[in-house]
């Protein structure tokens, strides 16, 4: 699975600055943008205050070896002393500013992953966006590693160019000071060079950022695919465990293996290209950072031997020479992280216009329009067809409703079926807005007074009175009445268990998940219940009983998309028929309405 930035639809790709943009107006609009800014506006306090008590620290330079020089101990003694009191409290002011560090990037993450939530979590993006291709892979790594990564590098980053850039602005001024007289003999001539030692000190921090960038230019590219390959294994792992049972009985160890071994082997191909892409820039970085030991003094020593600076300024001109070019070098120190930053901020950037995307689908094709029923009217039909993919002539397969112009009135009972072949599931999809492809009409009732079941529901890891009254919850539903909706779908053995927290999905068996989806029904009693052949494959038993249960379900319209003689024979429902199309997109001449409601096998 390749979701790399380039690998991605062109459609949702931004530029470094609309990335930019697009996460600083996520910010504005979060709920932790007050604390944040907080933060912020306490850091750059410790910060200013960080480097004034350098800036002492770097004066104290000069007294210290002067006094060391002189060999005068009572000086010695008092500047040991400011020594002392600038030490404690460059390590005061450090401590509080890793701590506001820290908690500066946890609010960062909040930020940044409740907005990914809630944007992913919308009505319908989630889903509309598993058809849009690499993008839709593993939206856990993106909700979850890639926003801590983002929202850690983005803190570290922030504060230390803000850190960097204050150093510069304050120790500069010093380096010019000691540098600005500057004279030395070239050829027979007096040279004279203003500031001479920012000169350097520039230049040999700007060299080192040219070659970092050109060694490191493929950094930010390979943490992407990285990553990309991390959620691969991840994901392979998890559906490993999630059917390990199936896999265990299927006796298809050895197969699984295989493709956790492949996800390895890609999580490990892409670490060793990272390794040899990191590796070169440790020569850069590491050289650099050696040679800095030495070039301060070096790159000073014409004026020291020239007797323009004593020991003590010698020192000081040291110290604000690796002051500036710590300041300078930050992009060469921080070259790896802000590839790192770069890649996670394309990911997530990109998948969050992606989701935004969901809310307007791109004009590959023909739009089913959707309205809403006047009040007190029901469900309406006009020549609704279904396409299986948004271009109808290239795909050319789909599901249109035979009779053309449908109506279902309030608290009627209704059956949708079709020839074999038409594709009932593709008609619930859009009918429940889920699919936006084809041709025709759907106007419905306010979502509020319906419940679209699907054959295969969702029960969440929660506790069953929670999972008896998803998703909103039901104000004041009482044990009891829990109680006796379990017991009327046969799930009386489920009473005593009602605050019990189980991955239910896993507990319950085919019928009695149709069971409890029944009884989430029967709580609710919903004005509309458009079933997507729920009843198919569970015992006789088990249908007859949930078949009594609809039955008391008075008031409420319901819908069947499905094939089922049990409900027929039950409800003597109002009858349409489902076609399926043929690969030039039109209909078979078969599949108009019969005598027959049901065809032949059921």
């Amino acid at each position: 699975m390749n979701d790399t930035p380039d690998a991605m639809p062109q459609a949702y790709e931004l530029s470094l600055w609309s990335q930019l943009r697009m996460m600083a107006g996520a910010f504005w609009g979060s709920r932790v943008r007050t604390k944040v800014l907080l933060l912020t506006v306490a850091l750059l306090t410790i910060i200013f205050a960080t480097t004034y008590a350098q800036y002492r620290l770097n004066e104290w330079n000069g007294p210290f070896y002067d006094a060391l020089e002189r060999r005068d101990m009572a000086e010695f003694l008092d500047q040991l002393v400011v020594f002392a009191v600038l030490a404690l409290s460059l390590t005061a002011l450090n401590v509080v500013q890793m701590w506001l560090n820290q908690i500066a990037a946890l609010r960062m993450r909040e930020g940044l992953a409740r907005d990914l939530a809630d944007v992913w979590l919308s009505h319908g993006r989630a889903l509309k966006l598993t058809s849009a291709g690499a993008i839709a892979a593993n939206p856990d790594q993106r909700l979850h590693e890639d926003t801590r990564i983002l929202a850690e590098n983005t803190t570290n980053l922030a504060i230390g160019l803000v850190n960097s850039t204050i150093l510069l602005a304050s120790f500069i001024g010093v380096l010019w000071a000691i540098s600005s007289d500057f004279v030395f003999p070239l050829a027979g001539r007096m040279v004279f060079i203003p500031g001479y030692m920012v000169w350097a000190t520039v230049l040999y921090a700007v060299l080192g950022s040219v070659i970092s960038n050109v060694v490191g230019s493929r950094l930010p590219r390979l943490n992407a695919d990285r990553y990309a390959r991390e959620a691969d294994l991840r994901a392979a792992l998890v559906r490993a465990n999630e059917n390990i049972k199936p896999i265990t009985l299927a006796r298809g160890e050895p197969n699984e293996l295989a493709r956790v071994q492949g996800a390895i082997d890609g999580v490990l191909g892409m670490l060793r290209k990272l390794a040899w892409a990191l590796t070169n820039l440790t020569w850069v970085s590491s050289g650099f950072g050696w040679l800095a030991l030495v070039a301060p003094i070096i790159i000073a020593s014409p004026m020291y031997f020239s007797g323009q600076l004593s020991f003590g300024g010698l020192m000081m001109a040291v110290g604000a020479f690796n002051q500036v070019n710590q300041a300078l070098r930050w992009y060469v120190a921080n070259f790896s992280v802000i590839a790192d930053w770069r890649a996670t901020l394309a990911r997530v950037s990109f998948f969050r216009n992606a989701l935004l995307a969901m809310d307007t689908p791109r004009q590959e094709g023909e739009v089913i329009v959707r309205g809403d029923a006047a009040v007190g009217e029901g469900i309406s039909l006009a020549g609704l067809t279904v396409f299986a993919e948004p271009e109808r002539g290239k795909a050319g397969r789909g599901v249109r409703i035979v009779e053309g112009t449908c109506a279902i009135k309030p608290a009627e009972r209704v059956m949708i079926n079709g020839d074999p072949g038409a594709d009932r599931h593709l008609f619930f999809q859009a009918l429940a807005g889920i699919w936006p492809w084809g041709r025709g009409k759907v106007n419905l009732p306010v979502a509020g007074t319906m419940i679209m079941m699907p054959q295969e529901g969702y029960l969440p890891t929660a506790t069953l009175r929670e999972v008896m009254t998803y998703p909103a919850g039901l104000p004041g539903i009482t044990d009891a009445a829990l109680s006796e909706a379990l017991e009327k779908v046969g799930l009386e053995r489920l009473v005593p268990r009602l605050d019990d927290v189980e991955r239910w999905d896993r507990l319950l068996d085919k019928d009695e998940k149709a069971a409890l989806a029944i009884a989430n029904a029967v709580l609710r009693h919903p004005d509309w219940l458009i079933m997507d052949d729920v009843l198919e494959g569970i015992e006789q038993e088990s249908r007859e009983r949930l078949l009594d249960v609809l039955s008391g379900l008075e008031g409420s319209a319901l819908v069947y998309i499905g094939r089922s003689e049990e409900f027929l024979n039950r409800f003597s429902p109002k009858i349409f028929h489902l076609s399926p199309l043929h690969a030039n997109g039109e209909h078979t001449a078969s599949a108009e309405p019969q005598d027959h409601p049901l065809p032949e096998k059921v």
